[in-house]
């Protein structure tokens, strides 16, 4: 006690001797404001969003709308001391609400940076650079016009009209990539090409408005040009995005692998990426550019990455859809005092501005389009998304007025310019863009990109194949190669172990040698295989456990799509399909799982290297459910690499009499319904690039069927798409499935969901 007491006596002397330097605690009145505002403002703006759905509309113009009717216009009016008091003009106050509204920004980029497809943009980087100088120099002109010939009443400083027209021209150029993004979010548009270059165009827009702005703000401070201000910010943007698009892709795309690998999980994907999106953000904006610009390159980087979950992507959406971003476009409205505007000469002025600023950026963003090859609608549609202004003009006319360039009158006209500018968006691209005819080439991307969507073989990524190294996996191995070929892939090879040891130190010797030995042959012969493409990511792995299905599971757990099995190459016992190891993975998997059965001999003790199989006929059972698309997919996919022949076949029999109504006793509306069956998923194939045939089958025992035509027809390989039912422990297809295993004279393969 003595000897604490010596401890503690001087670090509470210290701590009171400094008591004045603590940083205290947020206060509580301060924290309850915050509290009220957020739910006020959250409630409003999803309200008025959804009553604008209601409408047609998208929601962004209620949620923009009710920051305008919580500020001083409305409430301010109605309610001036309830008003002030929830939003009181205190800068500390503010700072809490604005550091929110930030992250909203940011969420919101970081979103819009998932859904942007960087291969599109290249391809239409040219369409998107014309227009975006478009939008930047013909507003700039028209900007700085306006500046000089404005009365000097609405000037800080009438000696500093240079610096005033040149912010004014900054203002007028600068678009709204946060708006412009929710807008093509609320509407469904930003898939489509025009978004997509609308996208590209507003960030090139924004990156060289920020600079712009870096450069008029140096001005203003100092007075005087400053070209080390202009070269800095011209550099650094230009740096960031050289950096960040090569070397920048792949370390994102390696802390992507490295998480996935040893942590995995949606939270861990979700929490990885806020962070580098957050950290890029705090260089861009150290670097003095906009850190909307980091967040939003960061978004690109992780979306590219196939190791990014989907399901982190979409929960990072919603979250930001209902909360983060109604409180930045609220928030946004809170600035606006339409009273402030009612002065006469105030709301002249101000209606001229606007005007100024609508025909500017229309114009530029027009005449760009045209030269970029776009058509007349395709034009306006791209005005009418440029010139949405939202809160980054807020933020421009907030940094005039504290450098003293803008008084408060024309601080308010620039403000209700971003709103009015904001609010025509929505409406405007979606009368413009319903007049764009849409092209062929566009049609068929969408087309393609919502099959790809609902399709079993696009959405696999990555793809576990643990393997002992006989003959059926060998075979998996080879049909796996094949996919890589037609899909981009990640495999992982896994050699499973046991942790069970035997008891002597040599015998552990021996035995841990005996092991490595086995592993070493059986991942070189899967390997071999494979034949991958040069560009597939291939990782071979050895593990161990309690048991090899606990391993293999274990594995499969770090957000596997898909695992391919080898049956057993030994004589199954009787409660098994395939064997313990192969049923309880497939029972427990947490993903689909396809297990491939050769019927290839296989020689005792030894690892035999089995001969490439020629693939000429893959014939896939079909009763319409979702299993046996699934088994279309696949085999269309391995048929489009090998050019073999897709057999879809669908057995048919009469009922018994007895449970048929007298005016069915035909074959002929159940042989209409196979056929229209059977079309739909052969065009399923040949979307795939598969070249499909059907056939109609009659019997009383569809396997029996199925067996003798593989067999009359030749058929090398058999696809079965099934679903699994719990019987005893034991895998169970059904007997069908069983039968078709047991009996088959070539491989079959059984594909399940999870």
């Amino acid at each position: 006690m003595q000897n604490l007491s010596l401890i503690l006596v001087p670090v509470l002397a210290a701590q009171k001797a400094a008591g004045d330097g603590l940083i205290k605690p947020l206060g509580h009145h301060e924290l309850l404001l915050v509290l009220v505002q957020l739910s006020l403002l959250l409630l409003v703006a999803r309200g008025l969003g959804e009553l604008m759905r209601r409408i047609n509309l998208p929601p962004v113009v209620g949620e923009l709308l009710a920051g305008v009717l919580l500020g001083p216009s409305l409430f301010g009016l109605l309610l001036p001391d309830l008003q002030a008091h929830i939003f009181p003009k205190s800068q500390e106050q503010s700072n809490l609400l604005s550091v929110i509204s930030w992250l909203g920004v940011l969420f919101l980029l970081i979103v819009t940076g998932l859904e942007t497809d960087l291969k599109l943009i290249l391809r239409k980087g040219k369409t998107a650079l014309l227009i975006s100088l478009g939008g930047i120099i013909v507003p700039f002109i028209t900007g700085f016009g306006l500046g000089w010939l404005l009365p000097d009443s609405f000037l800080a400083d009438p000696e500093k009209r240079l610096v005033f027209s040149l912010f004014i021209a900054t203002a007028m150029s600068i678009s709204a990539v946060p708006v412009i993004a929710k807008v093509l979010m609320d509407l469904n548009l930003i898939r489509r090409d025009i978004g997509q270059v609308t996208l590209a165009a507003g960030m090139t827009d924004d990156t060289i408005g920020w600079i712009l702005l870096s450069v008029v703000s140096g001005l203003a401070s100092s007075g005087k040009f400053d070209l080390g201000t202009i070269f800095h910010s011209v550099s650094a943007a230009i740096l960031f995005l050289a950096i960040a698009f090569t070397i920048g892709r792949t370390i994102v795309d390696q802390i992507l692998r490295w998480v996935d690998d040893y942590v995995g999980g949606i939270a861990a994907s979700m929490s990885v990426v806020l962070i580098l999106a957050l950290s890029a953000a705090a260089l861009t904006h150290g670097l003095g550019l906009e850190a909307a610009l980091g967040a939003f390159v960061m978004g690109i980087l992780a979306g590219q990455s196939r190791r990014f979950s989907n399901e982190a992507g979409h929960m990072l959406e919603v979250f930001t859809a209902a909360f983060l971003a109604p409180i930045f476009f609220a928030s946004a409205g809170l600035k606006v005092n339409l009273l402030a505007l009612l002065v006469p000469q105030t709301l002249i002025f101000g209606l001229i501005v606007l005007a100024v600023a609508c025909v500017g950026k229309f114009t530029g963003a027009y005449l760009g389009s045209r030269a970029g090859g776009l058509s007349h609608w395709e034009g306006l549609a791209m005005g009418s998304g440029m010139n949405a202004r939202g809160a980054m003009e807020i933020v421009v006319a907030t940094i005039g007025l504290s450098l003293g360039v803008l008084n408060p009158q024309m601080y308010s006209i620039i403000v209700m310019v971003a709103i009015v500018t904001s609010l025509m968006a929505p409406p405007l691209l979606r009368w413009t863009l319903s007049k764009v005819v849409m092209g062929e080439e566009e049609a068929r991307r969408l087309e393609q990109e919502e099959q790809d969507s609902r399709s079993f073989i696009k959405q696999i990524h990555r793809i576990l194949i643990p393997t002992s190294g006989g003959p059926n996996i060998q075979l998996a191995a080879q049909l796996v190669g094949y996919m890589a070929h037609q899909n981009s892939i990640e495999v992982t090879s896994l050699y499973a172990l046991s942790d069970k040891q035997p008891q002597s130190k040599a015998r552990r010797m021996e035995a841990t040698q005996v092991k490595d030995t086995a592993a070493e042959q059986a991942l070189a012969a899967v390997t071999e295989e494979m034949q991958l493409p040069a560009d597939t990511t291939l990782q071979t792995k050895t593990e161990s456990g309690r048991n090899k299905a606990e391993v293999i599971l274990n594995e499969a757990n770090k957000n596997y799509d898909l695992i391919v099995l080898g049956a057993s190459e030994q004589i199954r016992p009787q409660k098994a399909l395939f064997n313990l190891l192969v049923d309880r993975v497939v029972q427990e998997a947490p993903c689909a799982t396809m297990v491939v059965k050769s019927h290839l001999p296989q020689p005792k003790d030894e690892i035999c290297k089995i001969p490439q199989q020629q693939l000429k006929k893959i014939l896939v059972p079909t009763v319409g459910t979702e299993y046996s698309k699934n088994a279309v997919e696949m085999a269309s996919t391995i048929a489009a690499q090998t050019g073999a022949l897709v057999m879809i076949v669908n057995v048919i029999n009469l009922p018994q009499v007895e449970y048929i109504l007298y005016e069915q006793r035909s074959l002929a509306p159940v042989k209409e319904i196979a056929h229209d069956m059977l079309e739909q998923q052969a065009a399923i194939g040949r979307n795939l690039g598969a070249d499909v045939k059907t056939y109609i089958l009659q019997g009383t025992s569809p396997e029996r069927e199925i067996l003798k035509f593989a067999k009359t027809q030749e058929v090398d390989l058999i696809i079965l798409g099934s679903n699994i039912r719990m019987v005893t422990g034991r895998v169970f297809f059904g007997h069908r499935v069983d039968a078709i295993l047991s009996k088959a004279h070539c491989p079959v393969a059984v594909i399940t969901a999870p």
